[in-house]
């Protein structure tokens, strides 16, 4: 019988073992996360971002491309992520399924580049696949990944790796093409979130180890100047869109003291979910009032950490690296520029984790080294944390299921996050479960009073339950509580509604009036100011109104206001096409005429 040679065998080269290895980390991935494909879109973010969206819902088109280079919508500027959720709606429209599961597909990528990375930098196979699979298998990853407003972590990884791994290629044999390949890989990672803008940074911890390039400091650092450059550029349109999207915090609201003594504890904090991930939540709320022993505690810990690791540097580089990743990428997230109302983040440790998870896998792989452990035992540690994790990991996926599931689940891990309750009361509302919600708005609003969403929607609840009056009251009171565009253009267009049942017409004209001044494409605002319009007999304003919807979007509702308000102002034959328009769109005519009589007829 002939035995095939060793070089046929699949494990007979390093690069045939890696494929298959990295095969394992994909088919992992995939297999845990498999349940988000049949997970909704979620009730925050996901709506602003692609459900609510009309620039991304229409797809990749010239127009889109132009928006998503010049937008500073949700106080970012993001033009990949927008372009990556425009693509999706063009491929999946707005099944939920398929912008999930691209997420999905990116983390499993990461893993992949991130092991072939660290391989390629280190020559340890087992080390970086070690890290790879903590990586893929973390809990703390499950908002990244089951939140598909979150696709701008995991699209900016994705570049993040690249531009790491074209920086080992470039450090091997510079030169200016290989180093513009780095910059263009960095770039498009900023230009997807700007999380990765301490990339310059790490490179030079990089340059330590694993490279140990013998050049000197500052040579090394002259180096990075240009990706610098790149880093403060970002920094700048950051901070400008944070500011024209009013997200970043007053320093009356959040003192410097406070946010240091708050940035000492959630990197503690951070640390016990990296040994001990649970009760994950979406939203961790700000604490009313931080204990000075806590933060001089945590800054402790971190400054001892800090001192061991760079006693060890000389043996052990990897600890140096490991630390300072996790302590430098998490800068720009820890809360010293303070960005919403939250403490911490379980998606800001996407990337900063990666630097915990090279420190624990090269440290027990000197264990095994030094004979300290065996590598039988080292093997079965690492088989137990991966299986333990991934149990956590699968747990921590099923509380995505659905907004009901996730909300309820944040407000019993966090209790005190108005956010959470606003949410879980929101997921309540989309189910019908009105009664069941206002409990959570009337607890988000006790909490912070302040907050302008539960009062929005407390204000609609009345406006439901025939108080009018009270609901235009509320509305006043949003509108003094927030300089949120969205937010106001949603409270204007709503009082406009609440005015017209108080039969208020001019006053109602001139809140949705206010709402499409704030936000053009309010189509709620633009609808209500045709009807508005049409039954105070301005019937060339009506049809000015509903084209302005029909121009946003295709509507079998607006078409059929068209028509009604095109044949009260004479235009018998565009009102017929209007009409048949109206029929085409619509699943239900019947329906859809009961639902026009009874808004015409307020």
């Amino acid at each position: 019988m002939r035995v095939s040679p060793p070089s046929d065998t699949l494990f007979s080269s390093p690069e045939k073992r890696n494929f298959v290895l990295g095969l394992v980390l994909v088919v992992a991935t995939l297999a845990l996360y498999n349940p988000v494909s049949h997970h909704p879109f979620v009730n925050f973010d996901d709506d602003r971002y692609v459900t609510d969206n009309t620039h991304v819902r229409a797809g990749l088109h010239w127009e889109t491309v132009k928006w998503a280079f010049t937008s500073f919508d949700e106080a970012n500027w993001h033009p990949l992520t927008w372009l990556s959720h425009a693509l999706d709606c063009q491929l999946f429209g707005q099944n939920p399924a398929g912008h999930h599961y691209v997420n999905v597909l990116l983390h499993a990528l990461n893993a992949v580049l991130l092991f072939w990375v660290l391989w390629r930098a280190t020559g340890s196979t087992g080390a970086s696949w070690m890290v790879a699979a903590l990586f893929a298998l973390h809990p703390i990853n499950v908002e990244s990944v089951a939140w598909v407003a979150e696709r701008k972590t995991v699209l900016s990884m994705m570049f993040f790796l690249l531009a790491l791994g074209a920086y080992g290629w470039y450090s091997r044999r510079p030169s200016i093409g290989r180093y513009a390949a780095v910059a263009a890989l960095f770039a498009c990672g900023l230009m997807a979130k700007p999380m990765v803008i301490t990339f310059p940074f790490l490179l030079l911890l990089w340059d330590y180890w694993p490279l140990q390039r013998a050049q000197s400091f500052a040579k090394l650092a002259l180096e990075k100047m240009p990706l610098l450059a790149l880093s403060a550029a970002s920094a700048v349109v950051t901070v400008k869109a944070q500011r024209a999207g009013q997200a970043i915090g007053s320093m009356v609201q959040y003192p410097l003291s406070m946010r240091m003594e708050n940035a000492a504890i959630s990197y503690v904090r951070c640390l016990g979910k990296a040994l001990w991930p649970s009760a994950l939540s979406p939203q961790y709320p700000y604490p009313e009032g931080v204990l000075k022993w806590q933060a001089i505690a945590a800054a402790l810990v971190l400054l001892t950490v800090t001192i061991l690791v760079c006693i060890a540097r000389e043996k052990r580089r990897y600890l140096v690296v490991g630390w300072f990743w996790f302590l430098g990428t998490l800068v720009p997230m820890i809360g010293l520029v303070q960005v919403g109302s939250q403490a911490m983040a379980d998606r800001y440790a996407y990337l900063p984790f990666v630097g915990l998870f090279i420190l624990a896998c090269w440290g027990l792989a000197d264990l095994a080294g030094d004979k300290s452990v065996s590598r039988i035992a080292l093997v079965a540690i690492g088989c137990i944390a991966l299986a333990v994790l991934s149990a956590a990991t699968f747990r921590q996926i099923s509380y995505w299921r659905n907004n009901v599931t996730l909300w309820s689940h944040a407000v019993a891990v966090t209790p005190g996050s108005f956010i959470a309750e606003d949410n879980l009361g929101g997921a309540l509302l989309t189910e019908g479960k009105e009664e069941a919600a206002m409990p959570h708005f009337r607890s988000a609003a006790t909490l912070n009073p302040d907050d302008p969403m539960s009062h929005l929607n407390l204000a609609a609840y009345a406006q439901r339950q025939g108080h009018p009056q009270e609901a235009v009251d509320q509305y006043a009171t949003v509108l003094t509580m927030t300089r949120d565009p969205r937010l106001r253009a949603t409270a204007f267009s709503d009082m406009g509604y609440a005015l017209r049942d108080l039969g208020d017409s001019e006053h109602a004209k001139a809140s949705f009036r206010a709402a499409v001044n704030l936000r053009p494409r309010t189509l709620r605002a633009w609808l209500g100011l045709g009807l508005t319009q049409q039954k105070t007999g301005n019937y060339a304003e009506a049809v000015k109104d509903y084209a302005q919807v029909l121009a946003i979007q295709q509507w079998d509702l607006a078409y059929f206001l068209l028509a009604r308000a095109l044949q009260q102002n004479g235009q018998a034959d565009a009102a017929r096409a209007a009409m048949d328009q109206a029929r085409r769109l619509s699943e239900n005519f019947d329906e859809l005429q009961k639902t026009a009589e009874s808004l015409m007829a307020k």
